[in-house]
């Protein structure tokens, strides 16, 4: 098998995922994109491993071994990444990335959401007008 089909199969996957991260809102589906990126990478690990050990007569299947240390890492990486949208989702009521932005800012504040102490009522209507 030539390497031009999974290498096409794994650009085409990789795309894929960039388009789901860059396009996409809600955060679990830019997880799912996410992953679909490191299996794009993983398909490319093997293809050039398979390729490149006819080449040698000793082989080591690096590529198969980065794979699955891959593998083992995304599992690890959408396990916490689901955990903190779920505390996020039941803290914010959404898992909308737009609305997720500004954490630290409370609705309807413009700046830190911390308020002064000092300021009255009348200058902050006339500060708003």
């Amino acid at each position: 098998m030539h390497l031009a089909y999974p290498a096409v199969l794994s650009a085409l996957l990789f795309c894929t995922g960039l388009y789901g991260v860059l396009a996409r809102r809600n955060a679990i589906l830019v997880l799912m994109s996410v992953e679909l990126m490191l299996n794009a990478v993983n398909l490319n690990l093997v293809a050039f491993d398979v390729w490149l050990s006819r080449a040698a007569k000793e082989t080591l299947h690096s590529g198969q071994a980065l794979t699955l240390f891959t593998i083992a890492i995304a599992a690890a990486e959408i396990g916490i990444g689901l955990a903190i949208v779920l505390a996020v989702h039941r803290n914010r009521g959404t898992a909308d990335i737009d609305k997720l932005r500004d954490t630290a800012e409370g609705p309807g504040t413009g700046g830190s959401g911390i308020e002064d102490p000092g300021s009255s009522a009348a200058e902050k209507a006339e500060a708003t007008a």
